[in-house]
């Protein structure tokens, strides 16, 4: 990374980190260019420099986020991550609470961004992507179970607009219910043998 670079990375991230304080404070729509500004200790002009909008600045700071998350699982030596390409066939499943436990922690955790994005459409469909999730997990999974590359893209859309919806429908709620509640009804949608079964979330 260059000097350039450099200065527009750590330009970035004061402007991502001057969001998220702002969201735990107030609504996105009440949020103006010169309140991110003053938070992150920049010029106005230094904002349009890198946004057209603060939509364009929440749709990277949720990158940033999901980034952050996704990370933390390939820093993790015995995370489930590192353990696709050896595991067992009957340990892949697509939604497993090994992986679905932490991420449904870390979106209540930044709840307010959430709400954020679920209230900009045009914000979420970009985000829905999950580039690093794609790459990490559910790629490698597929290959695991022969799923021919071309099928791959339907049943990552599949998995992420489901379970997004849901995650949808409890941020909006308001996080009423917990965790282990969410992950238990996002398991039982995708394999709803289990709920026949009565097993549970985290089980």
């Amino acid at each position: 990374m260059n000097k350039s670079e450099s200065k527009y990375f750590n330009t970035a991230v004061l402007m991502d980190n001057a969001l998220i304080s702002l969201l735990e404070k107030k609504d996105f729509r009440y949020i103006s260019v010169k309140e991110i500004c003053q938070k992150a200790g920049v010029n106005r002009s230094t904002f349009y420099l890198h946004y057209e909008s603060i939509v364009d600045l929440l749709e990277e700071t949720t990158e940033y986020i999901n980034s952050q998350f996704l990370s933390s699982f390939e820093k993790t030596p015995n995370s489930f991550v590192n353990r696709i390409q050896d595991a067992q066939l009957s340990e892949l499943v697509l939604i497993n609470d090994e992986f679905l436990k932490p991420y449904l922690s870390f979106v209540k955790e930044h709840n307010s961004i959430f709400r954020a994005v679920f209230n900009n459409p045009e914000c979420l469909k970009a985000n829905l992507q999950f580039s690093k999730m794609r790459q990490y997990i559910l790629m490698p999974i597929m290959e695991r179970f022969g799923i021919p590359r071309e099928e791959q893209k339907y049943w990552i859309s599949y998995y992420i607009s489901g379970t997004m919806a849901v995650v949808k429908e409890w941020i909006m709620g308001g996080c009423k219910e917990s965790v282990e509640q969410i992950g238990t009804i996002i398991t039982q949608c995708v394999r709803p043998h289990n709920a026949l079964r009565n097993e549970s979330f985290g089980e």
